[in-house]
């Protein structure tokens, strides 16, 4: 009896010692650990989930993560292989791919965003700086539409691209790869958030687009006066044409409706000529009398022919 005590007591101090110095970890499957003794790494990192087991009070299990990580860079200005001074805001993607070398090397998160900021930074200037502006912001030479005329940028001929930004982001991830291999971390994306000119530049940049475009406003004001001015000339024009043909055929009329009548007037002259000069006088009379007129005629006059004649 004193034996089995004496067994299970020993087994539970060994259980405590288990317990309570740490022997036991658990590791899920975002996570990989390193065992470090007096603050070395020992051993091979474990990289799968699962209960595991180390050196009590010896040992320290040490947790890195196992996924893809974030690093966002601070706004920097830059200048570019043609002098343009330009604001940029990066961001990447990386994870640890080495946790033992990462342990030595790095260890902490925050010293490790640190480094990865310092050689993305200094990657992204070198490569900027030895390529123009065009090419950080345009991948291929396909056409664009240009309406305006910029000699300092926009010009078609400038406009030819040797390697682009796909290219130029390419360049900033394979330079900082090689800086960072023996970090025990993996750089797995570089992009640029934002590319944009210093304030300074940017506002001298929108006076000449506000410039740029009250000129073409002005041109398409002149084009809609020139052509406003040639649709009023066009109107004169035809209002001429029409009412001088207007007034061609109403003399056309005129001088038919004259022919007509002095074909009646004939007619009626030769069917009966007294009686037609008759009609004729009594139309001078009336055209020509009326309660103010005084004439003074002969007794012999035609014209007093008819008024005579009345009793």
């Amino acid at each position: 009896m004193g034996k089995f005590i004496s067994t299970v007591l020993v087994i539970g101090i060994i259980a405590a010692v288990l317990i309570f110095g740490g022997a036991f970890y658990i590791i899920d499957e975002s996570e990989q650990v390193v065992i470090t003794q007096f603050g070395k790494p020992v051993g091979e990192p474990i990289t799968t989930p699962g209960l595991k087991i180390k050196k009590p009070f010896l040992e320290t299990a040490n947790y890195f993560d196992k996924r893809f990580l974030a690093w966002d860079g601070e706004p920097k200005q830059v200048s570019t292989r043609d002098k343009r001074f330009i604001n940029i805001n990066t961001y990447a993607r990386w994870r640890i791919s080495d946790p033992l070398q990462y342990a030595k090397r790095l260890f902490d998160e925050s010293k490790a965003l640190t480094r990865l900021g310092s050689v993305l930074e200094g990657a992204t200037q070198n490569a900027i700086a030895n390529h123009d502006l065009i090419e950080l912001v345009r991948s291929s030479n396909r056409d664009y539409v240009i309406d305006s005329v910029d000699n300092d940028q926009t010009q078609k001929e400038k406009a030819i691209i040797k390697s682009g930004r796909d290219e130029l982001t390419k360049e900033i991830l394979e330079l900082a790869k090689e800086s960072t291999n023996d970090l025990g971390i993996e750089i797995l994306d570089f992009q640029f958030k934002r590319i944009n000119y210093v304030p300074e530049v940017r506002k001298k940049v929108y006076e000449r687009m506000i410039s740029e475009r009250k000129r073409i406003a002005e041109e398409f004001r002149s084009q809609g006066a020139g052509e406003s001015a040639r649709i009023s000339g066009q109107k004169d024009r035809d209002l001429k044409e029409i009412t001088s043909d207007a007034y061609r055929r109403s003399q056309e009329i005129k001088g038919k409706a004259d022919a007509e009548a002095a074909n009646i007037y004939a007619a009626a002259y030769n069917k009966d000529a007294d009686f037609y000069r008759f009609m004729r006088t009594m139309e001078i009379y009336k055209e020509t009398l009326d309660k103010e007129t005084v004439l003074v005629l002969s007794t012999d006059g035609e014209f007093l022919k008819y008024l005579g004649s009345v009793e």
